[in-house]
């Protein structure tokens, strides 16, 4: 035990690490979030979509709300529970690595049975079930970097951690739409892929077993998940600011596929062509921009402690192209959209990441904590069709949708100014 541990009171296990992190650990956690987030875009982005529109074609978008909307609800749900009994876990595997191998394998099974589903029901069961298992995965390894890697390294390695999140949509949409040729046979070979790129990190990393194991009480373990916003108003304003973020990111990306067929005219101006080819380009052109910018975001922000000032500056831009697309629903629009979007959203995925785990109330409670934060992604996409859904089919249509994503996000980067215990 080294004499930071010895003067925290904490087990080596609990106690904040000191040792910075050294590449192939950096390289196999992004691996497997990689994987987790292929999980989650391929179908959102593409196989849901057209299996919605085939099996429900005169009202895909109310049916596709629904699907999405209860897949978000069981993961807001379940995120901070599987993070709070990953905390408790004293397994001789360690705590993290059983809840990512199990929720890798909980999510794949559960791709395979949605991808033979015919009807509304049997894919909000199906798609229910890849949220679980793809949540505790991510409960566990969202632990991994406040559980392994020192507060002046955690800019950087939030930066390649935050690179899979974008890079697993370009990925997911590259082999559900070249790869494979039926959203059958796109579920299935993601099924494949997520546990296989999860296999490396839990076999050949470390994961410290608990030594110190609290004493179970349902009473305390359930009021665990209130965290007081007058005993921790950091951690309250680092959760709202991120809703809104995502809330106003929900409600922009939900019908995107919808708005690049019935807005923009894709499949008009470039006969020959679908809307989920239109798709493919912007989401290349976003993740180029998110690369270029959110590793070296991260490592000024370890080197200038201003992780704040970062995190509203990436709000800002992020609503700029939201604002285009109400404005000017065109194709060229929406490729410098893209580009925009992605250089404010690649700062704000490393830079808030860092943020959010110099904020947690305790040590022994990290997986538990990042699991309520957690809620302030999945949430949105419970809310997100709710409130895009009704704005879309009205008046107001795609213009009001993209102004109020915009709004959100305005109110988002304004709220992060209120935390204080962070620069």
């Amino acid at each position: 035990m080294s004499t930071a541990e010895r003067m925290s009171g904490l087990p080596p296990e609990l106690a904040e690490p000191t040792r910075r992190v050294g590449p192939r650990w950096v390289a196999l956690i992004s691996l497997a979030n990689l994987a987790l987030w292929m999980g989650y875009f391929g179908p959102l982005q593409v196989l849901l979509p057209a299996q919605v529109a085939r099996v429900a074609p005169g009202t895909k978008e109310t049916a596709l709300a629904l699907v999405t909307g209860a897949g978000a609800a069981v993961a807001m749900l379940w995120n901070p529970v599987a993070g709070a009994l990953s905390d408790r876990t004293a397994s001789r595997f360690g705590r993290r690595h059983p809840w990512s191998l199990a929720g890798a394998l909980v999510g794949a099974g559960a791709m395979v049975f949605l991808a033979w589903q015919d009807t509304i029901t049997g894919m909000v069961t199906g798609w229910c079930l890849v949220q679980a298992g793809l949540n505790a995965m991510q409960a566990s390894l969202t632990a991994g970097v406040p559980d392994h890697v020192p507060v002046a390294q955690r800019g950087e390695v939030s930066g390649w951690v935050g690179i899979p999140q974008s890079l697993g949509v370009v990925v997911a949409v590259v082999l559900v739409t070249v790869v494979t040729t039926t959203t059958e046979s796109g579920y299935l070979l993601i099924a494949v892929l997520i546990p296989l790129c999860v296999l490396p990190f839990v076999l050949t990393t470390p994961d410290p077993r608990l030594t110190v194991r609290r004493p179970f009480r349902p009473g305390g373990f359930l009021r665990g998940f209130w965290i007081s916003p007058r005993a921790h108003p950091d951690f309250f304003w680092a959760w709202l600011t991120r809703f809104l973020m995502q809330l106003g990111n929900a409600v922009a990306t939900l019908y995107l596929l919808y708005f690049l067929g019935d807005a923009v005219g894709y499949e008009r101006l470039f006969p020959g062509q679908r809307a989920e080819d239109g798709l493919l380009v912007l989401i290349l052109v976003y993740t180029a921009a998110v690369v270029l910018t959110t590793v070296a975001a991260g490592v000024v922000s370890d080197r200038i402690g201003r992780r704040r000032l970062l995190v509203t500056v990436s709000g800002l831009v992020s609503a700029v192209p939201a604002v285009m697309l109400a404005l000017w629903p065109r194709w060229p629009v929406a490729i410098a959209a893209a580009v925009i979007l992605g250089a404010g959203f690649g700062v704000y995925l490393s830079v808030d990441n860092a943020l959010v785990t110099e904020v947690l109330p305790a040590a022994e409670g990290r997986a538990k904590d990042l699991g309520v934060i957690n809620i302030a992604n999945s949430g949105p996409q419970v809310l997100g069709p709710v409130i895009a859904g009704p704005i879309v089919a009205g008046s107001g249509g795609y213009p009001a949708l993209y102004l109020t994503s915009a709004a959100l996000a305005l109110l988002g980067a304004l709220l992060v100014t209120r935390i204080r215990s962070v620069p």
